[in-house]
């Protein structure tokens, strides 16, 4: 249990060689979930689009296939994750992909840049949930999108208990965040058993 523990502990922020073997795993598994997710945004060509939380690189390369002529940026608090998907995304790098190294506490973009910003299975880790979705909220250009997807959505289960310093939200619960940090138009999905896309839209 102690290796396993160590091991998805490693969700927050992937270190080491168990680091990278979890963001093998996290770009594997999380394909169902995002794919699902993503076909709900509505995505449109030319978009400027922000993963936060972006791991192991996948998530860009799926919104890159969704927008033709679209820039994606990627921002990721462990540093093995952003020379992962650095790697993932080496062929348009600084072209069409910028990746850094940065919190969602303090997003180093100007205000109004992005028609969508995607969170895939990372809200759990984000500390002061409530300020960083104003930071989301500032970088968004006016209608645009934020969409929250998460696999875990019950405060007490397995997961929660596995990995250290993780906090699970209910759909309800993200709504209500988004409501009150001004998002508007904010919707709930859901895939069973227990996936949830939660999208806001910036007033």
């Amino acid at each position: 249990m102690g290796l396993l523990k160590t091991f998805f502990t490693n969700c927050a922020c992937p270190q080491g060689r168990m680091g990278r073997a979890m963001l093998k795993f996290m770009n594997l598994c999380h394909a169902p979930l995002t794919n699902w997710g993503l076909k709900l945004v509505n995505i449109q060509d030319g978009w400027t689009m922000l993963d936060i939380g972006c791991g192991g690189g996948a998530t860009l390369q799926r919104l890159l296939k969704r927008s033709e002529g679209s820039t994606v940026y990627g921002i990721d608090i462990s540093e093995e994750s952003v020379a992962k998907a650095k790697k993932e995304n080496a062929k348009v790098l600084d072209k069409r992909v910028f990746i850094t190294q940065g919190s969602a506490e303090k997003l180093p973009y100007e205000d109004g840049k992005f028609d969508l910003v995607t969170a895939v299975e990372t809200v759990y880790f984000w500390p002061n949930l409530p300020d960083c979705l104003q930071e989301v909220r500032r970088v968004l250009k006016q209608g645009g999108k934020f969409a929250i997807l998460v696999e875990v959505i019950d405060g007490d289960s397995m997961w929660t208990n596995v990995v250290e310093g993780m906090t699970a939200y209910s759909p309800e619960e993200l709504k209500t965040l988004l409501d009150d940090a001004g998002f508007i138009h904010t919707e709930i999905h859901r895939m069973k058993p227990s996936n949830a896309t939660v999208i806001g839209v910036k007033a």
